[in-house]
């Protein structure tokens, strides 16, 4: 297994080429985008899990370069009062702590960190098909190019290429929320930076953090129908601003002030999610990250799963002794926790697992813990044998994974 073929150059795909190379494989990246996509999305907290598999990458400062650590985790009430104030993930270790940071600056980072190490990524390079083969896969693009190697791993988010084939009729369903992003430079609120603040509304779940430039991040989700395909694309904010913020105005928090001074920019997705037990290969060639196990944003886990993928896939490739083994020792010690956090990501935004009002604050981390918190930082330490911490004895036969 020499050349391994990633497939998608957003998080996931380029921090799987960082793993795959730093374990020792040949790996090239096809993006579809014609350049990094640095203005394309909204932002997203990185969790201290997913920092902590950057830092096995050695890849900490390609992002703590960019937006701005969270400390804590404030909760307010629909009244604006606090109700609780607490440190959230590894705050103090200064590599570990939580991240926010817009989504296509991630991306560029990290590809700017590929080019770096020599591992070469070709834009504009629109998968159409694939063809597994008993030695070789081959992917073939839009512009009728072709690319071959030993393994094709793909990371081609949730509107997946290569899911279609690998598990025909599995489509991305509805988590039941429509969610919202927007910044603004203008909003009232005198916040020290350094902590998210998470209010729990009447009608609307909504958060916000302010940037060390002052610069006010925040996010809001609604339990409703799915937006359609035009609204999406409709460029224009003013019906967006307008419709959250007569939501909001039904509480006596600053959520309506926030938006309401947000004059453009606010973006609109539907909360959608990948069923559980979806298959994740077929012969040479597996999915991961959003293309696989994509949940509702409501844990705030996205990114930060989609990068301990990317560890543990090169790990089980490296530690295993053939790619079929490879592939089974990655999903035992995936799937529990990816589909745990599916589940309970869904719940938040059905409306089904409703945190407590009082007490301990929730973090973005779901309760209960997640299968695997206590063995992560395990499988994701890059010198230890992952068949070792996973139980797995290099036969093919793992060990009870009810804790993972």
């Amino acid at each position: 297994m020499e050349r391994i073929l990633v497939i998608g150059g957003g998080i996931a795909g380029t921090a799987t080429a960082l793993a795959l190379h730093k374990a020792g494989f040949d790996v090239v990246v096809h993006e579809a985008h014609p350049d990094t996509a640095e203005d394309i999305g909204a932002f997203l907290t990185l969790a201290s899990n997913g920092m902590r598999a950057l830092a096995q990458l050695g890849a900490s400062h390609a992002v703590t370069s960019i937006g701005f650590p969270l400390r804590s985790l404030r909760l307010l009430d629909d009244r604006g009062s606090e109700v609780a104030h607490a440190p959230m993930g590894e705050a103090d270790d200064a590599l570990l702590r939580y991240r926010c940071l817009r989504r296509g600056e991630l991306n560029a980072a990290l590809q700017a960190e590929a080019v770096r190490r020599g591992i070469r990524i070709v834009h504009g390079a629109r998968l159409v098909s694939f063809e597994n083969g008993p030695h070789q896969v081959s992917a073939r693009f839009a512009d009728s190019s072709v690319a071959t190697g030993d393994l094709l791993i793909g990371a081609d988010g949730v509107n997946s290429t290569l899911r279609r084939s690998i598990a025909p009729g599995v489509e991305p369903v509805s988590a039941g929320q429509r969610v919202f992003y927007g910044y603004t430079r203008s909003a009232p609120v005198a916040e020290e930076t350094g902590h998210i603040t998470m209010v729990r509304g009447s009608n609307v779940s909504f958060g916000y953090a302010v940037s060390p430039d002052r610069e006010t991040y925040w996010f809001a989700r609604i339990a409703t129908e799915t937006l359609p395909a035009e609204e999406l694309s409709d460029p224009d904010p003013s019906r967006r601003r307008e419709l959250l913020v007569a939501l909001l105005r039904a509480d006596a928090t600053p959520a309506a002030d926030i938006v309401a001074a947000s004059t453009d920019g606010i973006m609109a997705t539907n909360a959608t999610e990948i069923p559980p037990g979806t298959p994740w290969h077929s012969g040479r060639t597996l999915i991961i990250g959003d293309a696989a196990h994509a949940a509702s944003p409501a844990t705030g886990q996205g990114a930060s799963m989609a990068l301990e993928d990317a560890v543990v896939l090169a790990k089980s490739l490296r530690d295993a002794p053939d790619a079929e083994r490879a592939f089974a020792l990655y999903e035992a010690c995936r799937r529990p926790r990816v589909e745990h956090n599916i589940t309970v990501s869904g719940q938040i935004s059905r409306g089904t697992r409703t945190p407590p009002r009082t007490g301990s604050v929730p973090t973005p981390t779901p309760t209960p813990q997640r299968p695997g918190d206590d063995a992560l930082i395990a499988q994701l330490a890059w010198d230890t044998d992952l068949r070792t911490v996973s139980g797995d004895d290099g036969s093919g036969a793992t060990a009870d994974r009810s804790a993972l």
